[in-house]
C-alpha cells in the first residue's frame, strides 16, 4: 500500500500536516501517535502471551485426564490470572 505512494506523496502529506496541525502541534501529535501504537503493541504481545500459555498447559491437561488424575487448584488459579490481565469492556 505504501509503495503506491512513493517520495512526493509522501512529502505532499509532510506538507499537509505541517498546514493543518502548524510546527509546535506535530512533535505532540507525534508522541500520541507512538504511545499509541506502543499501547497497541503490548496489548497484541498479551493476548499472544495468553494463547501461548493456554497451549502449554493443554497438553498437561489433556494428560491428566488419560491418566484419570483430576486437577482442582491449577485451572481456577490460572483462570483468575486470565481474568485480571484483560482490560475492561
Amino acid at each position: 500500500m505504501l509503495s503506491s505512494i512513493g517520495v512526493p506523496g509522501i512529502i505532499l502529506l509532510v506538507i499537509l500536516a505541517l498546514l493543518l496541525f502548524g510546527p509546535n502541534k506535530l512533535p505532540e501529535l507525534g508522541r500520541a501517535v507512538g504511545r499509541t501504537f506502543r499501547e497497541f503493541k503490548d496489548g497484541a504481545r498479551e493476548i499472544i502471551g495468553e494463547d501461548e500459555v493456554s497451549r502449554k498447559n493443554e497438553p498437561v491437561q489433556t494428560l491428566a485426564a488419560a491418566t484419570g488424575e483430576t486437577q482442582t487448584a491449577a485451572p481456577a488459579a490460572s483462570q483468575s490470572t486470565a481474568e485480571s490481565k484483560r482490560l475492561p469492556e
